[in-house]
């Protein structure tokens, strides 16, 4: 098998490609000066497995077109088998029909990249699983979980700790890791007016005299992981902190988290760091690296996936 990385997170390709022993396939992948996207694999591919790495997070419509020119030079350079590997699958959040008229491009971008040839996808925390659904061809969904639950468990006392889903949408995401934790869990009900303005509710569970750990997928414009943190703070929990699989941070994001009530929020990697994310003592990240790389490996092989949820 070959691993082949696009441009969105490079880092993770590389740290992927050392555990697997590897070194990345050879590519160019650039823009003609009217920034279309250009892509030559500059080694023989012919009769290969090849696992294309690609987050399609901001710029996403760019990040989303490198990985389909590439899945389509593959194709044509005979590979015999391509994965798309997409530790953040971008438009995941339009899983379904909001307001008449609207899309459903989650829909949408699984037709293009199947159609761009791609035989399988493996990726990380979908928004809705559901969205296993929209394609056609295997989709393998990893979880965070369990490198969460590690890490939690080195910093804090279980005796204390009380998970917490900052939506209703989020309680089985939330509920899985109290389960995994042998602790309690809560749930914050909020109300969403627009997208990106979110006013919590009602705080459901008892939080008082607590250390709170919000549980979420993604973090985008940081609103709604802010005020769970005041809420739960004014309902008496001693810290609360945050475990978010991909950190999108879009706007005054990182701003509005160093400013907030939270303790500390941790990101994986499944998005390269920006300049302000990696400058903020507030955000810390943990690499998802050697899960996926594993789970490349096993897809390779032909052995279990789903044993790495355990």
């Amino acid at each position: 098998m070959k691993v082949l990385a696009c441009n969105s997170n490079r880092p993770l390709a590389e740290a992927m490609a050392d555990y697997l022993g590897l070194k990345l396939t050879k590519a160019s992948i650039r823009r003609f000066s009217d920034m279309e996207v250009f892509v030559e694999i500059e080694e023989n591919i012919r009769g290969e497995d090849i696992f294309v790495i690609q987050s399609t997070s901001f710029p996403a419509n760019d990040t989303l077109m490198e990985l389909l020119v590439t899945l389509d030079a593959l194709k044509r350079g005979s590979a015999r088998s391509m994965t798309a590997v997409m530790p953040y699958f971008g438009y995941a959040r339009q899983d379904r029909k909001t307001t008449p008229r609207s899309p459903i491009s989650a829909k949408l971008v699984a037709n293009l990249i199947t159609t761009a040839g791609a035989e399988r996808v493996l990726t990380m925390d979908l928004h809705a699983g559901q969205i296993q659904g929209f394609f056609d061809i295997p989709v393998d969904n990893l979880y965070a979980e369990p490198v969460f639950a590690k890490d939690i468990r080195e910093k804090f006392d279980n005796g204390e700790l009380t998970i917490v889903s900052p939506d209703v949408g989020g309680v089985v995401r939330a509920r899985g890791m109290a389960k995994r934790l042998d602790t309690d869990l809560a749930i914050i009900d909020k109300r969403r007016d627009r997208d990106g303005v979110s006013e919590v509710m009602n705080i459901i569970g008892d939080v008082s005299d607590r250390h709170c750990i919000l549980i979420d997928d993604i973090v985008d414009s940081a609103g709604t992981l802010c005020n769970a943190a005041d809420a739960l703070i004014d309902s008496g929990a001693k810290s609360v902190a945050a475990y978010v699989t991909h950190g999108v941070f879009s706007g005054e994001a990182v701003a509005r988290v160093s400013s907030s009530q939270l303790e500390k929020l941790v990101v994986t990697d499944s998005i390269m760091e920006t300049e302000d994310v990696r400058g903020s003592n507030t955000i810390d990240k943990l690499t998802i690296a050697p899960l996926i790389a594993e789970a490349v490996r096993r897809i390779s092989d032909g052995s279990s996936v789903s044993s790495l949820f355990d």
